[in-house]
This record gives structure tokens, C-alpha cells and sequence, in this order.
């Protein structure tokens, strides 16, 4: 693991001392190791340690910058996996279902991990893509009333004091936020992210004024503004005819239903149609224009007669293509691909951490595992391709 040896030098300047660093290596080992479980105990076995206090102490207290390698972290990503044509910036939470009331956090609410009302943690989450990987590259704790209301509550789980609560949209800006103060969220960038994020008012008026574009899910109910100044639900949009496909695209000239696929799925390759339709682009930056866009299933599903639709509001510049949004919008998948791999072989969901501090230690470190395999991966891939088509001498 040569090279886990130089993503660690990597993050050596947030280590300052020689114990965790060294922990630090050792715990990225154990979590790339084929462990059936990844937690505290199994971690320190797998090192040789007699007991978990070490890796628990690097975890709770240990004297190392947790949010400084989160950056470090971002930034191997986009080095790495970094493509101006082709990224994404993906906004999406996932639970961790756990026992008892003392981790923090944690209470009775919905995850789409269980697909019902759980005990559980929910982490916000910020991953990037490009056709070169994936990876998650920032994260954020989401505390409920419940807890940011009981201060005492929150200091036993160690939540410093100045935490205070914040929506999930809220914590979605505040990681594209230093994503955009870092230099790797630009207005070449885009962004997406479910439904949850994409009725926030504050979520799409702060890429407006950043100039990021964005494809961000909505509601068949939400209600949109024509150039016309008319105010409809977006179901009702989708059936206007003579207001679909005001993109200009010479691919889909003349189409009210442009079907493309998205990539591939569980279940083969994702096809759907596709339209769009103008809405009033008060508000966005100067030559951008903001649309809905609609997709529509190709046939109906087994057992329905209407073919369903899905709903996405839209901003970018206003020559982009249709395609552009599509490509876009079948983007969003690619986070549960990284929260399956985190979960699966970094053992992202696996930590047996109860303090706030402990929960982002252990997430951060299971996501820069994860990373790892996504760069091993894309780097093999190039080797692959390489091979399969030379670049003929003297070629530049």
C-alpha cells in the first residue's frame, strides 16, 4: 500500500504529532483490510493492539486537525478525479441506524438507508464526480432540535457550543461553501441534489449568487413562474406543449421528447424522455437562463397506466443544451454509488462512536479511505486505457 503510505504524507501537516499519525495510518489500513466489521474493537485487533483505547482516543481526543484533513481530503479528490467538462457537485444525506439516545444526534426520523422512521444518525454529505470516479469529499452531523434545544444533552455527546441548529439544506450550503472558498467549486461547476434541497429558497439563491449552475430535483406541486408571469405547479407545466424545449440544441431541434439514457442501473441502462420548459429567470445571474426540466418514463411500470414523471428546476447560462441538463440530472445517482462503497469497503457506517468530534474523526478517515479506492481505481482504468490505445510517438 505504497500508495495509502503517500496519501497519508499527504495529510501529515494535520498530524502533529508522531502517535496519531501513526494511528492514523494504522486505522486507514484496517478500514481498507477485509474485515467483516470496522469498528473500535475490530480496528485495534486487526493492528495487533491488546484493547480499542487507542483507536478510540484517536477518535475522541487526540491531537490532530479533524476539518484539516476533510480539505485534504477535497482537494486529493479534485486533483485527482478533477475534470472541467464532466464534474459534478452532489448534495445528499444518508442515516446510520444505531441503539440507544447517547450518540450524537441521534433520534426517531426518516432514513432512505432503512426506508422508514429509524433510530439513527443522519449525515449530510458533499461527493464529486467526474467520468474520471466518484468520491465524498465533506460532511456535516445533522442535529435535530431535540438536541441543539438541550444544551446539557449535546455536552455529554460533546457537541461544542457554539453549534447551533441547521437545516440540511443549511448544511449543504456550508459544504459547498468551502468547496467554493477553496477554489474547487466554480462557475464551471454544477451542482445537484434531491428534492430536500431543491425547494430551499436559500440553497438556489446562494449558487445564483456564486454563478454555479445547478439541476436540482423538485415536487410535482411546486409552483413555478412563466416568462408570461403566470404561476403553475410543475405537473401542469409539463403539459403545456408550446412552451417545451426552448433550449437551443441542434441535437433535439423541433422535439417536444428527447429520449436519452442517464447511465447505467440496477436494472440496465436508465432510458427516460425528456423536456424542458422556460420559467422566469428574475433573480439569476445576467444571461443565464432557469427552466424545469421533466422526465418521463418510457413506458408506463408494471401495473400503472400513466408513465410517471420526475421534476428538476434548472439554472445555468442560457445556451446550454438540453443534453447538458440530462447529464446533469442522471449525475445525482452517483453519491449513492459512494455511500455504498464508503459503507461496504471503508466501513463509513461501521464506527461505534457516540461524540460529535468522534463521529466527523472516524467519517472523515473512512471517507479519505474510500477516495483512496477511487483514485486506485481511475488511475488503473487510465493504465487500461493506455494500453488499449497508445498515443502514437510524438504525439502531443
Amino acid at each position: 500500500m505504497a500508495s495509502l503510505d503517500a496519501v497519508v504524507e499527504l495529510i501529515a501537516g494535520r498530524l502533529r504529532r508522531a502517535e496519531p499519525r501513526r494511528r492514523v495510518g494504522t486505522y486507514l489500513r484496517g478500514l481498507l483490510a477485509g474485515l467483516e466489521r470496522k469498528n473500535g474493537w475490530t480496528l485495534a485487533e486487526h493492528a495487533g493492539a491488546v484493547s480499542p483505547d487507542g483507536m478510540q482516543r484517536l477518535l475522541r481526543t487526540a491531537d490532530w486537525d479533524v476539518d484539516g484533513v476533510r480539505d485534504d481530503l477535497r482537494g486529493y479528490v479534485i486533483d485527482e478525479l478533477g475534470d472541467p467538462v464532466s464534474g459534478v457537485f452532489i448534495v445528499d444525506e444518508t442515516g446510520f441506524i444505531k441503539k440507544g439516545l447517547r450518540s450524537a444526534g441521534v433520534q426517531r426520523q426518516y432514513t432512505g438507508t432503512s426506508g422508514k422512521i429509524d433510530n439513527c444518525q443522519l449525515g449530510v454529505f458533499l461527493a464529486y464526480a467526474s467520468t474520471k470516479g466518484r468520491a465524498l469529499i465533506d460532511r456535516e452531523l445533522y442535529l435535530p432540535v431535540s438536541w441543539t434545544s438541550d444544551r446539557e444533552r449535546c455536552a455529554r455527546a460533546d457537541v461544542p457550543d457554539d453549534i447551533e441548529f441547521a437545516t440540511k439544506p443549511q448544511l449543504g450550503t456550508a459544504m459547498l461553501a468551502r468547496a467554493h472558498a477553496a477554489g474547487a467549486l466554480t462557475p464551471a461547476s454544477w451542482v445537484t441534489a434531491d428534492e430536500a434541497y431543491g425547494q430551499n429558497p436559500g440553497f438556489r439563491d446562494q449558487l445564483a449568487e456564486w454563478e454555479i449552475p445547478f439541476v436540482l430535483a423538485t415536487r410535482n406541486d411546486d409552483v413555478l413562474t412563466s416568462p408570461d408571469g403566470n404561476r403553475r405547479p410543475a405537473k401542469v407545466l409539463a403539459t403545456i406543449a408550446g412552451a417545451r424545449q426552448l433550449i437551443t440544441d441542434p441535437d433535439t431541434e423541433g422535439c417536444e421528447w428527447e429520449r436519452r439514457s442517464i447511465g447505467p442501473g440496477a436494472h440496465g441502462m436508465r432510458v427516460y424522455d425528456w423536456t424542458a420548459v422556460a420559467l422566469d429567470a428574475e433573480g439569476l445571474p445576467a444571461g443565464w437562463g432557469h427552466w424545469l426540466l421533466v422526465r418521463r418514463q418510457t413506458e408506463p411500470a408494471e401495473g400503472k397506466t400513466v408513465r410517471e414523471l420526475a421534476f428538476y428546476r434548472c439554472a445555468a447560462p442560457a445556451d446550454t443544451p438540453l443534453r447538458e441538463l440530462i447529464r446533469v440530472a442522471g449525475a445525482r445517482w452517483a453519491i449513492e454509488e459512494c455511500f455504498q462503497t464508503a459503507k461496504n469497503e471503508a466501513g463509513l457506517d461501521h464506527y461505534q462512536a457516540r461524540s460529535y468530534r468522534a463521529w466527523h474523526a472516524h467519517i472523515t478517515l473512512a471517507m479519505l479511505a474510500a477516495a483512496y479506492l477511487a483514485v486506485t481505481r481511475a488511475t488503473e482504468h487510465a493504465r487500461e486505457a493506455e494500453k488499449r490505445d497508445p498515443q502514437p510517438v510524438g504525439a502531443h
